[in-house]
């Protein structure tokens, strides 16, 4: 990078960054003309990015901010009035600002943008402002000399050397003429500026205490208050608010540095959870040895640190959310003046820190609900008053946290949502049917603002009415793993709760097992979860509901979202996760709780993204990859799923249990990795009749197991085999409720007594040592499948 981009650069961080609170402090000028403190303030940001750009030959930006510099310089004088109508000229011009700017950072240009016009109006106003008393001096040559400049700027591309050189020179003396009148100037004056400086003070005080809007009279003006102006305008620059009073050691950082250092926190706490894992494997199987405390003491140590980190770089991310509340002070004023009402922002919280990608995503969904209660929800002040309301409407917009979510608060003291007008809005628009809204409670009414192609605007104007916005909000809040929450009360007002977590990356969830499958459910989702027996499922037109507290929640498994083979079984309890979202509740039943884990988002990749109802993977502790539910998804598919909560095991039973004929009714497996063994096994039991069905290894039987395309009444298995082995093998099968019965019969050479103990815990019911006789084999076959002996 050339010293002219860096040049560059810096001018544009530090210009964005001046004009990120002009349009709050511009409303608050409004509202208190008489703060010389803020309109200095605001003036110093004009003249700092004028002086800037002019040394970058900006032209068009420095011509603008030059004309704004001129009618703030006239109003902190006393000699211009800030009213409404001159704030609408200063704020296009601020507007104009920010679009040079960004043009400037695209292009590093500052054409393609008309300002005349905007000029025109500056200057209109600069002219019809009342003077009341002759500027000082020092006030007035810095402007005649930028006017001379900018305006009436000598044709230097035609000049040869020695004109050039000649002007350059009458510049120079010029300058010094005028730099010694200024200092003969405040030199002359320096006690009784001083006295004026004290009594501004004073008079200052009162004023900038009181936040109540002060009316828009005219004012005498004050003493002079410009008489340090050119001696620490570039300090005051430099530090524009006097808020703090120590310098602050920042240092700016490229985003993409803090994305890949966040990137590597994920791996280091993906493997903090393998390390744990590990851990607590070693310390069951080397239970009472010496070197478990050390490295007990490691692996927390290690924990410990990594968690520091993880929260150290993510505060790094973090930004107050006031950089989106900022805007909105100037976008009510706007909104006042289109739709002839009054409106006062009250902002609380603003300190209140984000993920930097969340900050940026949650703008556009504020605007709209913003918008949508000057719209929709403040009444215009002669309806307020005839309520006996103040005829000022209160919009509330605070953020707070909240365990491990960000809560932003919108209310106003607006005329609240009319549930039956809502339903009848509905019903017209084909958005619900009648027997949806006939059942429908207010809190779901409320949530009808929601839908796609709804308005309640009696036309369409350029605020609303085009039945787009609110489900914008609905589905930009959603993608952040966020919910919406509605209140609002008739005749009073409406609150709107908007539940964001702290990031984006890193989450807590809740993981659950499904057969063999496991799932990691956002917890900022999971309201509770409870454990019932399957007598408290009942069937409501064909769908599963049960009964919690004062509620009906509908049920479904989760084994039928995503096509997983059914297991619960009649007479067992079932585990319900209780989802929320919004004012929506799901009862999401699971075969087992697993527990609670801090969980790193992966990207599915580009041929897996897409899938309905999971939002992303996981690694968990033991190397696995677990997928993440998406809650909004699942709550939707939810909705078409017909089957029954209870799974009808009946049919396994039968499977199981149904009345044999013959011999050949009979299935047993082999599993052994020998294809000799397997022989001699299938020779021993060929007499009988039984069907027989072959597996290589325990990875080849639970593949024949899932297919279902046979009732099997016994297994024999090995138990050293490549891929799985037979204790893995066992352990497998018994998570099936419809094999919990099945006789798993171990057939191998080891005889140890800790390989029978380890046999019998993994579910083996019979314990068979090579080498055995045909007809032993055989009779613990036909003994543990009730073989009947006249099949024989």
């Amino acid at each position: 990078m050339d010293e002219f981009q860096e040049i560059l650069q810096d001018f544009l961080i530090e210009s964005f960054e001046l004009i990120e609170q002009l349009d709050q402090d511009l409303v608050e000028l409004e509202n208190n003309p008489q703060d010389l403190e803020l309109l200095n303030r605001i003036f110093r940001v004009a003249h700092t990015i004028k002086g800037a750009s002019s040394f970058l030959n900006f032209d068009v930006l420095t011509h603008l901010t030059h004309h704004m510099e001129d009618v703030l310089n006239k109003a902190r004088h006393g000699d211009l009035l800030i009213d409404a109508d001159v704030m609408d000229v200063v704020l296009e011009s601020i507007d104009l600002m920010k679009a040079l700017l960004v043009i400037i950072r695209d292009t590093s240009s500052d054409g393609g943008i008309d300002v005349l016009a905007c000029v025109g109006r500056l200057d209109k106003c600069t002219r019809g402002g009342t003077e009341i008393e002759a500027p000082a001096v020092e006030e007035v040559l810095a402007p005649k000399e930028e006017e001379a400049v900018v305006e009436d700027e000598p044709d230097y591309d035609n000049m040869d050397a020695d004109e050039l050189e000649a002007e350059i020179e009458r510049l120079l003396e010029q300058r010094q003429a005028e730099d010694r009148a200024k200092r003969e100037a405040k030199s002359a004056s320096a006690d009784e500026q001083s006295q004026e400086s004290e009594q501004e003070t004073e008079d200052e005080l009162p004023q900038s205490a009181s936040k109540a809007p002060v009316p828009v009279t005219p004012a005498p003006k004050p003493a002079s208050i410009s008489h340090d102006e050119d001696a620490s305008d570039d300090a005051r620059a430099a530090a524009p608010t006097k808020k703090t009073s120590t310098v602050e050691q920042t240092i700016r950082v490229d985003v993409k540095r803090l994305d890949h250092l966040m990137n590597l926190i994920g791996e280091l706490v993906l493997a903090k959870n393998r390390l744990i894992k590990i851990n607590d494997d070693v310390e069951e199987r080397y239970e009472g040895e010496s070197f478990l405390e050390e490295l007990n003491q490691v692996v927390s140590i290690v924990s410990l640190v990594t968690t520091d980190l993880q929260i150290a770089v993510m505060k790094t991310r973090m930004l107050p959310i006031g950089k989106v509340f900022n805007k909105f002070p100037r976008m009510i004023r706007d909104l006042s003046r289109e739709l002839n009402k009054k409106i006062e922002l009250e902002i609380f919280g603003e300190d209140t820190e984000l993920d930097k990608s969340i900050v940026e995503e949650v703008g556009d969904p504020l605007v709209h609900i913003i918008r949508n209660s000057c719209d929709h929800g403040i009444e215009i002040p002669e309806i307020r008053a005839e309520q006996g309301k103040n005829e000022t409407g209160t919009i509330t917009l605070k953020a707070y946290n909240e365990g491990n979510q960000i809560v932003i608060q919108i209310d106003d003291d607006g005329k609240g949502l009319d549930v039956e007008l809502l339903k009848k809005k509905s019903l017209e628009k084909g958005i619900i049917t009648q027997k949806e809204a006939e059942n429908m409670s207010d809190k779901e009414a409320f949530t009808l603002i929601f839908r796609p192609g709804f308005s309640m605007a009696a036309k369409v104007t350029n605020v609303s009415g085009r039945g787009v916005g609110m489900d914008v909000v609905k589905t930009n809040i959603e993608k952040l793993n966020g919910i919406i929450d509605i209140d609002s009360e008739l005749g009073v007002g409406t609150s709107m709760k908007l539940k964001i977590p702290l990031t984006l990356a890193i989450i807590q969830a809740l993981l659950v097992g499904v057969q063999e499958e496991h799932y990691a459910i956002p917890l900022a989702s999971v309201l509770e979860t409870v454990r019932i027996s399957t007598d408290e499922v009942y069937t409501v037109e064909g769908r599963s509901v049960m009964r919690l507290r004062e509620d009906v929640l509908p049920l479904v498994h989760i084994g039928d979202i995503f096509e997983v083979e059914r297991i619960l079984d009649s007479s067992e309890y079932a585990y319900v996760v209780v989802l929320g979202l919004g004012t929506s509740k799901l009862g999401l039943i699971v075969d087992t709780l697993v527990g609670q884990e801090e969980i790193v988002i992966k990207s599915l990749g580009e041929f897996l993204k897409g899938i309905e109802g999971i939002a992303g993977a996981t690694i968990r502790g033991d190397g696995g990859v677990t997928l993440i539910v998406d809650v909004i998804a699942i709550m939707e598919m939810a909705k078409h799923v017909k089957t029954s909560a209870r799974a009808d095991s009946t049919s396994d039973a039968a499977m199981l249990t149904r009345e044999k004929t013959k011999a050949s009714d009979y299935t047993v497996m082999i599993v052994d990795d020998s294809k000799t063994d397997r022989m001699i096994m299938r020779k021993a039991l060929e007499a009988t009749g039984i069907t027989l069905v072959e597996a290589g290894d325990g990875q080849e039987a639970l593949s024949i197991l899932k297919q279902g395309d046979h009732s099997f009444d016994a297994m024999l298995i090995d138990i050293e085999m490549p891929r799985m082995d037979g204790y893995t093998l066992a352990t497998e099968i018994k998570k099936y409720n419809r094999y919990k019965n099945l006789p798993l019969i171990a057939v191998t050479s080891r005889t140890g007594k800790s390989d029978r103990m380890r046999g019998v815990e993994s579910g083996m019911i019979e314990y068979i040592t090579k080498p055995y006789s045909a007809d032993y084999l055989s009779s613990v076959v036909q003994r543990n499948i009730n073989f009947r002996s006249e099949f024989l």
